[in-house]
């Protein structure tokens, strides 16, 4: 047999495997000799950024409402956001172990994270073969789930990197797919990747686009693998599911969301495409490679289009935020490692799990430039984060808090840290800048109640009411309201005092710290 024959691309076919039992566990578990170690070393390394403060913003309020679903409140009803159900259900997990443990609610999904790493990294290992990989290429996507996992940065447990590392065993599997191969494991990969891809329907291009490379690859044999057919399910039954028992979500978020919420922060597809971090993964790192991944058949031309999806997605959503732009990285840097792993795996010498530690501090480079992983954690003591935490552990821990403000960072992960919980409706005043995003015409600065539309006096009467019913021990209120200058500032507190509930309750609290633009004030009695 001629050597120069066969490459990584190569199944060698003709080479007739140990079939022993020993071979067999072996290439069941495989699991990781010391050499290893070196090569998980440059993702080890942002472990403990990982479980320090703080938690992502987006994050930790996707869990406090979750905590709060959980205590009772209804969800899309009580609690108004702009996400579809299935993160919130997910949530409900950590919330349930924060509710029965001594851990907290953003410790509780850290270590929940961590355990879906786990069993992504096991089932990326079961669905491949490694006998149609050199050594190096081998060694590279043995580490390369656990580089999903921990080089996220801050963006660590976002609904973009759950679907990136969910994604991934179901890319590795439909490799062998293409060759008309049966992966093990292919119903739990592809329950695995269904559930991560259904959490934005966004995220539904990159099921398109790899099942189609699977059908231009094996023909219309690709279509007798139950494995489409399975998520194609999953994704109808979860759909149909929502109005039939969320049926709020389409009543009356949807409606909101379309009006008022899709128009936030948008911007135009050139300010997106030349952005500095969407634009340095576009033009110096997709298109360079594209060419050399587009030919070569197997594990770079999947992952490249698992590029190609997400940046679809980023597009879709127009609006160019770190973690839209977190999948593309994973999956373009991937690529470039494993096209240099084939490359290498050719021509180099070098010990395959030295030269593997070298191509995985590259990949955990990205983290330390723009993945804000450890310098915020670092930071987070003297950071707005960190001292806003610290009021609200002095004067409203494990309180109700009233937050009238239009951020979410830095208020979450506060409040999370704090165990306070919000008493508004969504997770901030998103609804009150949609419907005050133009100057009236007139130069007021505030609608009267008959003129208000539906969703501004749902905002401004639901304040109100539910302050009133249940009196919160703190009012946090930021100067910075994010709404449009109109002859003068948006003052929240003069706008809802003009309800008369909302007005006795003021006369009650007094100021009792300032942090930067956000004042506290405090119950007196």
């Amino acid at each position: 047999m001629n050597g120069a024959n066969y490459s990584p691309d190569t199944l060698l076919t003709d080479m007739k495997p140990d079939t022993g039992p020993a071979a067999k566990r072996a290439r069941l578990w495989r699991l990781p000799d010391i050499g290893a170690f070196w090569t998980w070393l440059p993702a080890l390394v942002f472990l403990p950024a990982i479980l320090a403060p703080p938690l992502n913003h987006d994050v930790a309020g996707v869990l406090h409402f979750s905590q709060r679903w959980l205590a009772g409140e209804q969800m899309y009803v009580d609690l108004i956001d702009v996400n579809p159900p299935l993160i919130f259900i997910l949530n409900l997990i950590p919330a349930a172990i924060a509710a029965v443990t001594p851990l907290s609610g953003p410790l509780a999904f850290q270590l929940c994270v961590l355990l879906l790493g786990v069993w992504i990294w096991y089932l990326s290992r079961r669905v491949r073969d490694p006998r149609g990989e050199g050594a190096i290429e081998c060694a590279l996507l043995d580490v390369l789930p656990v580089l999903f996992l921990l080089t996220a940065g801050y963006d660590f447990g976002q609904r973009e990197h759950l679907m990136a590392m969910m994604s991934l065993p179901y890319i590795l599997a439909a490799v062998r797919r293409a060759r008309g191969e049966i992966p093990r494991l292919q119903i739990a990969t592809a329950l695995t990747a269904a559930v991560g891809l259904a959490l934005k329907p966004h995220f539904l291009a990159l099921p398109v686009l790899v099942e189609l490379a699977v059908l231009l690859g094996l023909g219309w044999r690709a279509l007798r693998n139950p494995v489409p057919w399975v998520m194609a399910a999953f994704f109808v039954l979860y759909a149909v599911s929502i109005p039939i028992l969320l049926p709020a979500y389409f009543n009356s978020v949807v409606p909101l969301v379309w009006e008022h919420y899709v128009d936030l922060g948008n911007q135009s597809l050139f300010w997106i495409i030349f952005t500095d971090r969407l634009g340095a993964v576009i033009w110096p790192a997709m298109l360079p490679i594209a060419w050399f991944a587009m030919r070569r058949p197997g594990v770079p031309r999947m992952l490249f289009l698992g590029a190609v999806a997400a940046l679809m997605s980023a597009i879709a959503q127009h609006k160019g935020w770190s973690y839209h732009v977190l999948p593309i990285e994973l999956f373009t840097i991937a690529t470039v490692l494993t096209l240099a792993a084939r490359f290498l795996d050719r021509y180099s010498i070098a010990p395959p799990h030295l030269t593997v530690a070298v191509l995985s501090l590259v990949f955990a480079e990205r983290a330390l430039a723009v993945g804000e992983a450890p310098w915020r954690e670092m930071t987070y003591p003297s950071s707005i984060a960190g001292r806003l935490t610290d009021a609200l552990r002095e004067y409203a821990y494990g309180e109700r808090v009233l937050l009238l403000t239009p951020d979410i960072y830095p208020v979450y992960p506060a409040i999370n840290y704090a165990h306070a919980r919000s008493t508004l409706r969504t997770m901030n005043l998103w609804l009150l800048q949609g419907t005050n995003s133009e100057c009236l015409p007139d130069g007021r600065r505030y609608r009267e109640v008959w003129e208000m539309s539906r969703a501004e006096f749902f905002m401004y009467r639901t304040v109100a009411e539910d302050a009133a019913a249940a009196p919160p021990s703190v009012i946090l209120v930021s100067r910075v309201p994010g709404i449009p200058w109109c002859g003068q500032e948006f003052d929240f507190i003069e706008y809802f005092s003009r309800h008369p509930l909302f007005a006795e309750l003021w006369t009650h609290y007094r100021q009792a710290a300032t942090v930067e633009q956000y004042s506290i004030y405090v119950r007196e009695d």
